[in-house]
């Protein structure tokens, strides 16, 4: 029986404290609130800036091309050789312009000697008008000796018509050497733009002849060689890029990418910070020069492209490399920080609907509005604040009803909110 007793004793405690735990936990969620997380307002430095990726190139590439066609007959550089202007960096083969700058000369020569025959037949042409002028001042002063002689009766009307012909004759013969001589001045005329035809092709030979010698326009650095010696290029219809040369890979230019929300941030002038992946860890910098206002669209993506000049001067970055830009567009030395997880925050009401709000007026002042929470006498309150820069992390507070090292609600500590459940029966009913 005393084992009996014992056991029975055993069953009614375990019930009297299940009891007790199911009479206590309502009463301790119902009275338990919301622990809340908190974090104080700082002071410190606060940035703005736009990130995006870019691509690095040479400030300026140049592509050495052939304005003529040829076999290459020599290559004086190669990959990563360093060039001067003019210097000689390649040749083609010169004896096909050779040959025609030879025939051009003869044809020069052939133009000039027939310019000079032509000159010697104005020459002789001049004369002759000056002959055929003699001439006919001769018969006018005879047919006039004539006419005198016909008065007085010395002579018959038959001379005198003889002299009037010979006067008519002596005139037409002038007009006759007269056309010869514009003749022969048109032929003078035609010989010596032939000649200025034949001087303009020994020019454009000797110049053709000149360009089988390839030099670089600009100092710098040979970054792509597209040619071989024995190869044959052809300049039918553009000129064909032999060599592609890099000036001055100490002075270099990244291309940013920057979307069109946050183009208006930017301007020249601004810091660029980036990173390529060829050193991790390591940070360079540059400057914005230039932002170009050619849209680019891709996927209904619309942005712009932003230069910013960078300095190599250890020659680390190459043409091409791949860089994770972030452009500093404002900057604040000594700024109050929200933190801004405290300005997504809104407290909750015991069914878990977030409290609601009364619609604010049309504020003003300077910086966008927003809303934090404080707790007062352990209820959370919101304070009204004006907004300025933000580093994705922090937002920088113009005007609010706070202050340095004021605690402001994060959020809700997990677990630390729990639905009060009404018993459904008194402790002890129905047993």
């Amino acid at each position: 029986m005393s084992r009996r007793r014992a056991w029975l004793l055993s069953i009614l405690l375990l019930i009297a404290a299940g009891g007790a735990l199911y009479a206590w936990q309502p009463w301790r969620t119902a009275e338990s609130g919301p622990r809340y997380r908190l974090a104080k307002i700082e002071r410190g430095p606060l940035s703005a800036a736009v990130s995006s990726s870019g691509t690095l190139s040479a400030l300026v590439t140049v592509q050495v091309g052939s304005q003529i066609s040829g076999q290459i007959q020599d290559i004086r550089v190669d990959f990563n050789s360093e060039v001067k202007k003019d210097q000689i960096i390649a040749r083609l083969d010169p004896d096909t312009f050779e040959s025609r700058v030879a025939q051009a000369e003869a044809d020069l020569h052939a133009a000039e000697s027939a310019a000079e025959v032509a000159r010697g037949n104005l020459v002789v042409r001049q004369a002759e008008v000056g002959k055929a002028q003699i001439a006919l001042a001769d018969a006018e002063r005879n047919l006039e000796r004539k006419r005198a002689l016909v008065k007085q009766n010395f002579i018959s009307a038959a001379e005198l018509d003889g002299a009037q012909a010979a006067l008519d004759t002596a005139r037409e013969q002038l007009n006759l050497v007269r056309a010869d001589l514009a003749v022969t001045q048109a032929q003078v005329g035609s010989a010596r733009a032939q000649v200025s035809q034949r001087q303009a092709g020994l020019q454009q030979a000797r110049l053709d002849l000149g360009r089988t010698i390839i030099r670089s326009p600009v100092d710098g650095v040979v970054i792509s060689r597209n040619i071989d010696v024995g190869q044959t290029v052809a300049a039918s219809f553009q000129a064909p890029v032999l060599f592609t040369i890099a000036r001055d890979l100490r002075q270099m230019e990244v291309n940013v990418a920057v979307d069109e929300a946050d183009v208006g941030r930017v301007a020249t002038g601004q810091k660029l910070g980036f990173t390529v992946d060829a050193f991790p860890g390591e940070r360079f910098s540059g400057q914005v020069t230039q932002i170009r206002k050619s849209p680019v669209t891709s996927n209904n993506v619309v942005t712009y492209s932003v230069m910013a000049r960078v300095d190599n001067p250890d020659l680390k970055l190459l043409p091409g490399m791949t860089a994770s830009a972030r452009i500093l567009t404002e900057e604040r030395q000594d700024a109050l920080k929200l933190p801004n997880e405290a300005l997504r925050f809104r407290p909750v009401q015991a069914d878990g609907t977030p409290v609601k709000l009364e619609v604010r007026g049309r504020e003003e002042g300077p910086g966008i509005p927003g809303r934090v929470w404080v707790l007062k006498d352990n209820v959370p309150s919101p304070v009204q604040v004006r907004l300025g820069v933000s580093d994705g992390k922090s937002t920088e507070m113009l005007q609010g009803d706070l202050r340095e090292g004021q605690e402001i609600i994060l959020g809700v500590q997990e677990g630390s909110v729990r639905k009060a459940v009404k018993p459904s029966r008194t402790f002890g009913m129905g047993m």
